[in-house]
């Protein structure tokens, strides 16, 4: 990691080692996690697509279930990939030095919300103006 100092904000303490490598452990522990649900989620839904959902055979409950069961586990699969992508841009910042910075208005997250949300990218005014949206 480059010699930067982190975003704090003013009332904060500046970010120590032992911070900053608790999180980037923690993010790669999430990445790798990540990784293999998304492998198993890939495996579950070839085998749901493998199996149809055109009703040959079937009851209409039968196929309902299976369209259900697939849908979900899209619905999972995309959501783990965002939260992947999010991951990999968190250890980016962190390795650029710019962890901890607002994408928005270039202010400090704050620590504690890195500490409980360390994917975080926009501070809590940010956050709350996107969410207004």
């Amino acid at each position: 990691m480059p010699n930067t100092k982190l975003a704090v904000r003013a009332d904060e303490t500046p970010w120590t080692a032992a911070e900053t490598k608790e999180v980037r452990s923690e993010l790669e522990g999430d990445l790798a996690r990540l990784r293999v649900e998304l492998d198993a989620s890939a495996r579950e839904l070839q085998d749901l697509l493998r199996d149809g959902v055109d009703g040959a055979g079937n009851d209409q409950a039968d196929v309902g279930s299976k369209g259900l069961e697939r849908d979900a586990e899209m619905s999972l699969r995309a959501n783990q990939s965002e939260l992947l992508l999010q991951t990999e841009k968190a250890l980016d910042r962190l390795e650029k030095g710019t962890y901890g910075q607002c994408e928005v208005c270039g202010e400090a997250i704050g620590k504690n919300r890195l500490m409980a949300f360390p994917r975080a990218t926009l501070c809590m005014t940010c956050k709350q103006r996107e969410e207004r949206r």
